[in-house]
């Protein structure tokens, strides 16, 4: 037994008894179908048998299917700043979070189709409470990050999970996927917790925070879509924290939100990494010896590459003019495509609740409110 068994990934020699296990499963077979829509279901279950790792299921199935997710809900996924990166060197991408699966998908399809190395990345869970979905999280090397523990357990759930992200970065030199903040932003507010930062850092022991984080070789990532697919299902929980109120979830809004953010129109999307953090962490040392206030500049920095390297789509600029009631970045769009970002969002909302339609705009314009906050020019 070792301590990071309740969280981490299947080990190969698991995969092909855990992919057998769930190969007639009815999400399964609507997931191949999908996948392969030109193939009968003997093909997949057949190719089932000679999968024997995670490498295997991924190449086979799993980039397959999100090629599809691409095709068939998007108008196609750009990059940059990846040919910067080492082909051989495990990073830790700390990333923007707006979709619950097709994140951390996009970012293992480009890893893999640019032979770099793919990533074990962290999910709630809370969203794989579903037999399946957590044998399928587990088969797509993701490791669990538990909520909703008592104080004294979270501690100790922490300190297992960063020393097992350490141990994946440097003794098997897997690169890691992790999210900037728990949960997926909402209000297109990038901005990095603290918390996740402390978590990390409880595998440092006795190195200088600074010096230890630099061993992390942080990537920060930016994740970009030009139509978010799940924008409507976040404003219940936008609205609910507007009037100081509780938000709680129905018992499927997490499964139905993945299937949006899979299924949904996303229309352009983009992936920035930002260069590896290093020569920022001797910045921070030299300026702060409280860790505190050392952390809160690494967030800082993180935040400020997120923000800065994020693509800006129309439908941004289009939602900032309409929020502020301007003209100010009308050479940024089309009068056509403004006409379509405005029919989206009167089909999705009722724009009569002043309220509703601000909150709905803020999602798309904050992006362009904080660039403009790191940069005076866009």
């Amino acid at each position: 037994m070792s301590k990071f068994d309740d969280i981490r990934p299947f080990d190969d020699h698991e995969v092909n008894d855990a992919l057998l296990s769930i190969s007639r499963h009815p999400m399964m077979k609507a997931l191949m179908q999908f996948t392969f829509p030109d193939r009968d279901e003997q093909f997949w279950l057949d190719q089932f048998k000679e999968i024997h790792s995670i490498g295997d299921f991924q190449h086979s199935c799993i980039s397959q299917t999100v090629r599809q997710i691409i095709k068939q809900s998007s108008e196609g996924l750009s990059t940059s700043g990846f040919d910067q990166l080492d082909k051989n060197t495990a990073y830790l991408y700390v990333s923007s979070h707006r979709d619950i699966v097709l994140d951390t998908c996009l970012l293992n399809l480009v890893l893999l189709d640019l032979g770099l190395i793919m990533t074990s990345s962290a999910i709630g869970d809370n969203l794989v409470q579903k037999k399946f979905l957590h044998i399928l999280a587990k088969l797509n090397r993701n490791f669990l990050v538990q909520r909703g523990l008592p104080i004294r357990e979270q501690l100790e759930s922490s300190k297992v999970m960063s020393e097992y992200i350490y141990n994946l970065l440097n003794e098997e030199n897997r690169s890691v996927w992790i999210a900037q903040r728990e949960g997926r932003t909402k209000d297109g507010n990038d901005a990095t917790q603290q918390g996740v930062l402390k978590m990390l850092a409880m595998a440092a022991g006795n190195q200088p925070l600074t010096d230890f984080f630099k061993t992390l070789k942080i990537v920060p990532l930016s994740i970009s879509y030009e139509y978010d697919p799940t924008d409507v299902l976040k404003i219940p929980q936008l609205m609910a924290k507007s009037r100081n109120e509780v938000y709680v979830k129905n018992d499927n809004e997490d499964f139905t939100t993945m299937l949006s953010g899979v299924l949904g129109q996303k229309k352009h999307i983009h992936l920035h990494a930002g260069h590896v953090l290093d020569t920022e962490f001797d910045e921070i040392m030299s300026k702060f010896d409280n860790k505190n206030k050392q952390l809160q500049a690494i967030a800082q920095v993180i935040d400020d590459s997120i923000i800065r390297n994020y693509k800006l789509w129309p439908t941004n600029f289009i939602a900032y003019d309409l929020l502020h009631k301007t003209t100010q970045y009308s050479e940024s769009y089309t009068e056509n495509e403004k006409m379509l970002f405005e029919r989206r969002m009167e089909m999705r909302i009722d724009i009569s609740d002043e309220a509703l339609k601000q909150s709905f705009l803020a999602m798309y314009a904050n992006p362009v409110v904080n660039k403009l906050s790191i940069s005076k020019v866009l």
